[in-house]
């Protein structure tokens, strides 16, 4: 008979235990579910904001809002797809920026907005996420490296870093990053000389 209690006592514990755990678990995804939803609108504004910083600080000044008139264009291929932010001042266009991205980068992919004036050449770029190594492929974000691409039209140079012949100086010891720095904008390029040429936009996305 004693040898059933404890059998019974053991069994009873082992199911409370498991309601507890249970009703831990289902409290916690509750919990995180109601966190994730509360910190969402804030973590998609600061998002915004982060990206309007970068598109104004690589275009001419503006005053109209450029996510009202965003786009999405498209590179001759069709197998890549970018944003394109119309830059104006009392309605006239001065410039635009266009988000792009290359996967080539030393840690990986660099995503950054790039400014164009009017005529095709570069105005600036910010980058805007990245994995390059601190202190060395980080510095593709440094002014000394930015500097040179101001006023650069990639349509009328070589526009490789002079390790491959062309006209940019790579950062020291970061060539890697810098090729993946002129990908990105050549995609940029491509893209828009791609919309500027056809006049069509890609209507799959959403702008």
């Amino acid at each position: 008979m004693i040898k059933n209690k404890k059998t019974k006592k053991v069994s009873s514990s082992l199911i409370n235990m498991g309601l507890a755990l249970l009703i831990t678990c289902t409290l916690s995804a509750l919990s995180l579910g109601w966190v994730e939803e509360l910190t969402a609108d804030s973590i998609k504004k600061n998002s915004y904001l982060k990206e309007l910083a970068a598109i104004s600080s690589v275009v001419n000044e503006f005053n109209n809002n450029p996510y009202e008139e965003k786009m999405t264009i498209t590179t001759p291929n069709k197998r890549h797809k970018l944003d394109l932010f119309p830059i104006r001042k009392d309605g006239v266009i001065n410039s635009f920026a266009i988000k792009t991205y290359s996967n080539n980068g030393f840690g990986g992919r660099i995503e950054m907005i790039v400014g164009f004036y009017i005529d095709g050449a570069i105005k600036s770029f910010a980058i805007t996420q990245h994995k390059e190594t601190p202190g060395l492929g980080s510095k593709i974000n440094d002014d000394k490296f930015k500097q040179q691409f101001n006023g650069y039209n990639p349509q009328k140079g070589i526009f490789k870093v002079r390790q491959d012949g062309g006209d940019i100086d790579a950062v020291t010891g970061a060539t890697i990053s810098s090729r993946a720095v002129i990908k990105a904008i050549q995609r940029a390029v491509d893209a828009f000389n791609n919309f500027y040429q056809t006049g069509v936009k890609d209507e799959t996305t959403e702008s």
